[in-house]
């Protein structure tokens, strides 16, 4: 590294610019043929049209055009290709020290689980439901909340669907997942869950338990309409909330951590600092005993290597399938996973799908992989494990958090707003700047990374690690602080709608 490029492998034909640099300019024995923004990629050599373009040591892609050394390398002369993929030789799992830190302050639940917040969760079974679940939750937190101090606030749980869906469809099948994930999840200390009556996503899906002090549910119609079912509602939650207000923080073992791995607006610095830090965070986590969950597979394709490296035949082979299933998936739309970086992906440096998953695959740190997941299915071994997700943000998100995530840590570049109620969202800054840009939404400067020749991924991720378990113990996140985390319930929607 130098104070104007960084070169990560020594196999590169491609530097990263650390600062703007105008054409002309003469550094490190290149002259630069035109201007390189921030974080973007300036060719090392002269690269004839197919050629393989080299980022991480890995192809990202191959050059459109002849480019020459000290040009602007980026979406008008990179293009996306399959089948160039180098060796994952750097990719074998391997494990970190056991950290001294291996507890933290958590509710004990059921099931041998524990919850990082203590919320009470409103969850609508259908969109008929929300404008009701909403009032609900508005009238809990204003009459209710204040008498009981021990409980971190109602959370409406709504989305857009639960109707107009075949009753045995994979829509109706991911959906009914999702909610029932979320009934169990261990960050509400209790659940009511509110129907309309008629709709596809019958109530007694989820209660065939029948009530009990901390979990309920009802329909709107058999209430008697919206006013009555919101009294209701709060003569219940009342019963609830005493009993969820009794739960007290205690120690708890690590291994009780379930961690939701996350990025978004990623930039050309995300593979760089944010995501190696993470990953060595998740490293220590998995040290100790917890569970990570990395997803977002559109996000993954074209690193995939670097993952089946670490896994057994049977959960390579069942990652796979899932990248197999998303080819074909986005062939069937007219669409290609090289689609997935966005407008503000590419204006932060970011070329290809291969550059953003290469980047992305870093914050799964370098532990074995242990297992591969559906969408929104119970995580139920420890460890890093995969759960198949799109790489939408709120979506993936909200699969991690109903097969159990109870903390999510999200990367950013660009600059992310992410909540994600009931669980905490931590969201670390790839760079400095964008962290003294949004100071109000981030947590972490992983920027430091580039600015600190003393710093590395292994302190950083230190850091993050020890920060991790002060948010499980009850820090509030930036996020939190905003009030954050109400709207980004959005499960994976896929299927006809009827």
């Amino acid at each position: 590294m130098t104070a104007d490029f960084l070169t990560l492998d020594a196999a590169d034909n491609v530097a990263i610019a650390l600062r703007d640099l105008a054409d002309g300019e003469i550094l490190d024995g290149i002259k630069l043929l035109e201007a390189v923004p921030h974080g973007h990629k300036v060719a090392r050599q002269d690269l004839a049209e197919g050629d393989p373009v080299l980022k991480f040591g890995q192809v990202i892609g191959a050059a459109l055009a002849p480019i020459r050394r000290g040009a602007w390398v980026h979406s008008h002369n990179l293009r996306f290709v399959t089948g160039l993929a180098r060796p994952a030789a750097m990719s074998a799992a391997a494990s970190a020290p056991l950290p001294r830190r291996r507890t933290f302050m958590g509710y004990r639940r059921p099931k041998g689980r524990s919850g990082t917040r203590n919320y009470i969760g409103i969850i609508a079974s259908v969109n008929c439901s929300t404008t009701v679940c909403r009032a609900i939750a508005d009238a809990a937190n204003r009459d209710l909340l204040p008498r009981f101090g021990n409980i971190d606030g109602f959370v409406p749980i709504v989305h857009g669907s639960g109707c107009g869906s075949s009753t045995g469809g994979e829509g109706q099948q991911l959906l009914q997942r999702t909610i029932a994930g979320y009934c169990r999840q261990p960050n509400f200390g209790g659940v009511l869950l509110v129907g309309l009556g008629c709709e596809v996503n019958q109530i007694t899906l989820y209660t065939t338990g029948g009530a009990t002090e901390t979990r309920a549910a009802f329909d709107i119609q058999k209430a008697g309409g919206s006013r009555a079912a919101i009294a209701e509602a709060l003569g219940i939650l009342e019963r609830i909330a005493g009993a969820a207000n009794a739960q007290f923080r205690e120690e708890r073992p690590v291994s009780d951590l379930v961690l939701g791995l996350q990025c978004g607006g990623s930039d050309g610095f995300s593979g760089l600092t944010a995501n190696p830090v993470l990953g060595r965070a998740v490293d220590l986590l998995v040290a100790a005993g917890g569970t990570a969950i990395l997803s977002e597979t559109p996000e993954i394709y074209g690193a995939e290597h670097l993952l089946t490296a670490r896994a057994s035949p049977d959960v390579a082979e069942r990652l796979m399938q899932r990248i197999r299933w998303w080819e074909a998936y986005t062939s069937q739309h007219g669409a290609s996973l090289d689609n997935n970086p966005s407008p503000g992906n590419k204006k932060g440096g970011l070329t290809t799908i291969l550059e953003k998953s290469l980047g992305a695959v870093a914050k799964s740190g370098r532990s074995p992989l242990i297992e591969c997941y559906g969408y929104a299915e119970q995580v139920r071994e420890r460890g890093l494990v995969f759960m198949d997700t799109p790489g939408y943000d709120p979506v993936s998100a909200t699969g991690q958090v109903a097969g159990g995530a109870n903390l999510i840590t999200f990367t950013t570049g660009r600059g992310s707003c992410f909540g994600c109620r009931p669980t905490p969202s931590l969201k670390v800054a790839s760079t400095t700047q964008l962290f003294r840009q949004m100071p109000d939404d981030m947590d972490f400067d992983a920027g430091r990374l580039l600015a600190d020749p003393s710093g590395s991924p292994d302190s950083l991720g230190a850091e993050l690690y020890e920060l991790l378990l002060d948010v499980a113990s009850g820090q509030a996140t930036a996020s939190e602080m905003l009030g954050y985390g109400d709207n980004e319930f959005v499960p994976w929607a896929i299927g006809a709608v009827l």
